[in-house]
């Protein structure tokens, strides 16, 4: 396994906020929470949008996995940014710039060529489960926990046009009661209503994920990325009354609201 960076140019230091290594066709990226309190925070998203950006010149790359070489996976936004940028720039401007590139990222993630496989443990929440959501696979310890926190600290489910790929994958009925509920709920509960995969202990995940690598690189490179285009394609027809161009909006409202307040 080697050392590779998010752009083409292999002797460039990969960036602190995700760690990217190339093993063959499969890219396995890791979020670098040190210092960063497991959040998604902006150099996170800028380093993740940048990877996938780069993608479309990196045939190679047919695999990628995404993990946190944290005790969690991501505990979600990073507020304290958001509260910042709003308090630099009342309008709210700032804000919204921040909160589009989250849908930037998810819209890259969700059309990029190369099957993604999200590896997940520990705490998943927010708009890290929405992070994960956008992921063609989805594989989880058997101890991780995961919820959608933002009704119960008066925000609304704004992130990354996480709402509509939710409700696509796990029924807008499940989606309802754990958004309004704010419910802490388990791996096996996240497979049951589809946002999971599959699950393993902790030290088997990686077979899990192995599981997947190993038969998808003996598949067809253009039948794959038909397949996904395919399969994007009837989930966003799903979602013809997806408001997440909106998002940035929303919580921009909310937060100006908090501070008014």
């Amino acid at each position: 396994m080697t050392e590779c960076t998010p752009s083409p140019v292999r002797t460039r230091t990969a960036p602190k906020a995700i760690r990217a290594e190339q093993d063959g066709p499969v890219l396995h990226v890791r979020l670098n929470p040190w210092g960063q309190d497991d959040t998604l925070d902006t150099a996170v998203l800028d380093d993740l949008i940048s990877l996938l950006d780069d993608l479309h010149e990196r045939p190679d790359v047919r695999i990628l996995t995404l993990s946190s070489l944290g005790p969690d996976f991501c505990l979600g936004a990073d507020r304290d940014e958001y509260r910042e940028a709003l308090a630099d720039d009342p309008s709210g401007a700032a804000l919204r710039r921040i909160a589009d590139k989250a849908h930037r990222l998810c819209q890259a993630l969700e059309t990029t060529h190369a099957v993604t496989i999200a590896r997940l443990h520990g705490r998943v929440i927010g708009a890290g489960l929405a992070l994960a959501a956008f992921c063609d696979l989805r594989a989880g310890a058997d101890d991780s926990r995961f919820r959608m926190p933002e009704v119960g600290i008066g925000l609304p489910p704004a992130w990354g046009g996480a709402m509509g790929r939710l409700v696509s994958e796990a029924g807008t009925s499940r989606i309802r009661e754990l958004m309004l509920t704010c419910d802490v709920f388990d791996a096996d509960t996240a497979q049951r209503i589809g946002l999971l995969h599959r699950t393993a202990p902790l030290d088997r995940l990686d077979k899990v994920i192995d599981s997947w690598t190993r038969p998808l690189v003996r598949r067809s490179p253009e039948a794959l990325v038909l397949t996904k285009r395919m399969l994007a394609g009837f989930a966003r027809a799903d979602r013809t009354a997806d408001v997440s161009l909106l998002d940035s909006h929303l919580l921009s409202a909310a937060l100006r609201g908090h501070a008014g307040g």
